[in-house]
């Protein structure tokens, strides 16, 4: 496996890393988002180097299963992708989404830089009035990104139709977007 530091722009593209549970459920609402050309499933946060999944399941490495979102900018906004981010989870549970408890399934974005720390304040402050609620989404970073392993990479697309679990959670999120983020969605998604 291996990591890399936090970077924000590749080729004209710009790339962020979000938090919200199982990276399977993130990643399946972020490949239907329009302006993203790539999700990776990976590892962020702790103080394991080179984590493996089995390691990140006990909770004892600090990191979070987490998510690279590259994206065109002039598609969809850095701004603009935080609230998809935090509109399709529930950014009030702290360390858990659902069934999924420990602090490998917080809420958080992590940040490569003082602009995406203010998108992300910001994004979460835009939350709480819009919900008269409380995010405990936490922005962390910089940090060393871990690509997760193979077979975790575009799940629900491989694996992901057929697992339980995924079924149970999955479609819901979509929803989700489908509902109220229609205009950000990619075509035929």
């Amino acid at each position: 496996m291996t990591s890399e530091t936090l970077p924000s722009e590749t080729g004209g593209h710009e790339q962020a890393i979000i938090a919200g549970g199982c990276f399977w459920c993130t990643e399946a609402v972020f490949n239907d988002v329009v302006g993203v050309s790539e999700v990776e499933s990976g590892y962020i946060g702790g103080t394991t180097p080179d984590p493996t999944y089995k390691a990140i399941c006990t909770g004892s490495t600090g990191h979070a299963e987490a998510i690279r979102v590259t994206f065109d900018p002039h598609a969809i906004s850095l701004a603009e992708l935080y609230d998809v981010f935090l509109g399709t989870h529930d950014p009030t549970q702290l360390n858990r989404q659902g069934n999924d408890v420990g602090t490998q399934y917080r809420s958080a974005i992590f940040v490569d830089g003082e602009g995406q720390s203010a998108e992300a304040q910001a994004a979460i402050s835009r939350w709480n009035t819009d919900n008269a609620g409380t995010a405990v989404t936490s922005i962390e970073g910089p940090a060393t990104w871990y690509p997760a392993e193979d077979y975790h990479q575009e799940y629900w697309e491989s694996e992901g139709q057929r697992n339980p679990y995924c079924l149970a959670t999955i479609p819901p999120k979509l929803a989700k977007l489908r509902k109220s983020y229609a205009a950000k969605l990619k075509a035929g998604a």
